[in-house]
């Protein structure tokens, strides 16, 4: 009999810690941004330390940097990362255009204020500010 009260408590035991962690959830766009939202910046240029850096860092630089970038696509430095601006595949590979390979893999795709954002910096000459 003892045995099966300790089997019964166990049981509601495991099933009350499942519920608590069934209830928990993440609302996408509170965590990322709304992909398509509209963008309250109205600048017409971007800095690159300010605002280009801290986007590259969350979704390039972990893949795109040490001693064997993803690709063979190298970032990090601001010559680095004016280059492959100039070359289109930045803007091509971010914004999902057709003949790019879509990044940053394996997660969602950047905002579209984020992207925005890096139009800004490559339209105006990928200045090092």
């Amino acid at each position: 009999r003892s045995i099966m009260k300790s089997f019964v408590f166990y049981l509601l035991l495991l099933a009350g810690i499942l519920s608590l962690h069934s209830c928990y959830y993440d609302k996408e766009e509170l965590l990322y941004g709304t992909p398509n939202a509209p963008c309250t910046d109205t600048t017409t240029s971007a800095s690159y330390t300010q605002q280009v850096v801290p986007i590259f860092q969350q979704f390039c630089y972990s893949c795109h940097s040490g001693g064997f970038p993803s690709g063979g696509i190298t970032m990090g430095t601001h010559a680095a990362d004016k280059a492959i601006g100039q070359n289109g595949k930045l803007y091509g590979s971010v914004s999902y255009g057709a003949g790019y390979s879509p990044m940053p893999k394996g997660m969602s795709k950047m905002t579209s204020c984020q992207i925005a954002t890096i139009k800004k910096w490559i339209d105006n000459g990928m200045p090092n500010n």
